[in-house]
């Protein structure tokens, strides 16, 4: 300390280093409610904390990420509920963590949950904007506060006919318009038993890939058709078999780069009671899960490599 220094010169001193820690990152403890993501703060906090937060986002390589496929259930009251569940459950935090609730609900979830969960969009279509009834853009799903959206799912080529290659340019139209993607493949149950498993998944990959130039902001959800609700799973082996196959098609068709990085997530009748078995091979990295993710077991499969 330099003795010179008068009582003034000490307090501006002590306030400048309350203010460099708190830039550093500690706001945290300083104002712990900026970090419940109200809306009306919500853009501004990532703006303002973007500089200062870069290096402490980048994630391990293949970080295990886990998602939350609610679909067209909840209310206000049961969204709560759940919401409450995970702002105060311990969650493992090598472990990314996204909800995909009904549009509708978005910017309340968002508003509920704490910031390091990310919230997504179940559905976006591939135009920023124009006579589109009923549909969404990835630029409105960025203004109320989402930083995903799942596209793909089985249930949109099935029951509404998105074709792959309608998929693949909504993907590629999140991603320009800085969405993160959850991309999402699988066969049914006649293709499995047919043996055209990997044609199957391998086709849905080559439309994405026609579109896809950068990779960084997707992960792949393998989800096997037969077993998405029917209380049936791939087993563990079978489930590895095919993210190994799609690890060695996006060596030979994209990069091994893209590979190593690329996180493939299972989903399919995920619970607490077999997210375990299925965590521990090599080429799973996370799961998509649907009914479980409504339910208080969710948090043991976010766990699930705890």
């Amino acid at each position: 300390m330099d003795n010179n220094q008068s009582p003034t010169d000490l307090t501006l001193d002590a306030l400048k280093s309350v203010v460099s820690q708190a830039l550093l990152g500690k706001f945290t403890a300083v104002f712990p409610k900026l970090f419940k993501c109200q809306w009306k703060t919500y853009e501004g906090q990532k703006k303002f904390f973007a500089n200062f937060s870069e290096s402490g986002c980048n994630m391990a390589n293949r970080k295990f990420c886990v998602g939350g496929n609610w679909k067209m259930n909840g209310d206000q009251k049961t969204i709560a509920e759940i919401c409450k569940t995970l702002s105060d459950a311990s969650l493992d935090a090598n472990t990314e963590v996204v909800i995909g609730c009904p549009a509708i609900y978005l910017m309340y979830v968002r508003n509920l949950l704490p910031c390091s969960i990310g919230v997504a969009g179940q559905n976006a279509y591939k135009v920023a904007k124009g006579a589109f009834t009923g549909e969404i853009s990835p630029a409105m799903l960025k203004d109320i506060g989402a930083d995903w959206v799942i596209l793909g799912h089985s249930e949109r080529r099935a029951i509404f006919n998105e074709s792959d290659d309608l998929i693949a340019e909504k993907a590629e139209h999140a991603l320009a318009e800085g969405l993160k993607v959850i991309a999402c493949i699988g066969e049914t149950l006649e293709e499995r038993e047919s043996g055209k498993t990997n044609e199957v998944v391998a086709r849905q990959m080559c439309a994405y890939a026609k579109k896809i130039k950068d990779w960084k902001n997707v992960v792949v959800a393998y989800e096997p058709v037969w077993a998405i609700g029917t209380g049936k799973t791939a087993t563990p082996d079978q489930a590895q078999e095919v993210h190994a196959f799609l690890r060695k098609w996006l060596v030979d068709n994209i990069s091994q780069d893209v590979s190593d990085s690329l996180r493939i997530q299972y989903g399919g009748s995920v619970t607490a009671a077999n997210a375990k078995e299925l965590a521990k091979k090599p080429d799973i990295d996370g799961f998509l899960v649907g009914g479980a993710s409504l339910k208080p077991e969710f948090v043991e499969i976010i766990n699930a490599r705890k």
